[in-house]
């Protein structure tokens, strides 16, 4: 599978800074929801065919791809939006603004949008919204690769403080260790309140 089809397709358009927009963490109980940006210059390919969505790759490929693609692309970005961005504006328009930020940093300077998904905000950059993008487009997928690997770490990093809720394995998506903390020790800063967190609860720092 050629998962540059459609950048080549682009490039043989005119376009020269095709960037891949994905987001990582929609469906956590806790944390940023994550998004990045991957522009590749026209004739990008050799080198790169294990791109695809980040979820089907185990940890060691994640970590490995994701520096291969910061040293093989043009550009990139990390942004995201804080949980309490998230609670004010819903999941759905935070994960997009967060990718919004990714078009907006300064030396990104795309000139067509491929976005992981069926929704993106209107604006002056011609877009191309690809339901499973992230595993048939490589400049998609290797956004998803950043975009999941610097919100994993930030998670396990997290779970230093707060080792209540198994996020250095859940990474704060819904599971029973997860429930158990938020019952026994309540909501953090870092839990989204308008998600469906089964407590009242506040943690209490020490």
């Amino acid at each position: 599978m050629d998962r540059f089809k459609m950048e080549k397709k682009l490039w043989e358009e005119g376009y020269r800074r095709v960037m891949g927009l994905d987001e990582a963490g929609r469906g956590c109980l806790s944390g940023p929801v994550v998004a990045a940006g991957v522009i590749f210059e026209p004739g990008s390919g050799p080198g790169l065919e294990e791109l695809r969505d980040s979820k089907t790759l185990e940890l060691s490929d994640r970590e490995r791809l994701a520096e291969l693609v910061k040293e093989r692309a043009a550009w990139w970005s990390v942004q995201q939006c804080s949980p309490g961005e998230i609670d004010e504006l819903n999941i759905l328009h935070a994960s997009l603004r967060a990718m919004v930020r990714c078009t907006e940093q300064e030396g990104g300077e795309p000139d067509y949008l491929l976005v992981d998904g069926n929704r993106f905000p209107d604006g002056l950059l011609p877009r191309r919204c690809v339901v499973g993008g992230d595993d048939r487009s490589a400049s998609i997928a290797a956004a998803s690769i950043l975009a999941k690997v610097h919100r994993d770490r930030l998670m396990k990093k997290l779970h230093e403080t707060y080792p209540h809720y198994g996020w250095k394995t859940n990474v704060g998506y819904p599971t029973r260790e997860h429930y158990r903390g938020l019952a026994e020790h309540g909501i953090t800063p870092h839990h989204r309140r308008t998600f469906r967190l089964r407590t009242e609860k506040i943690y209490r720092e020490d």
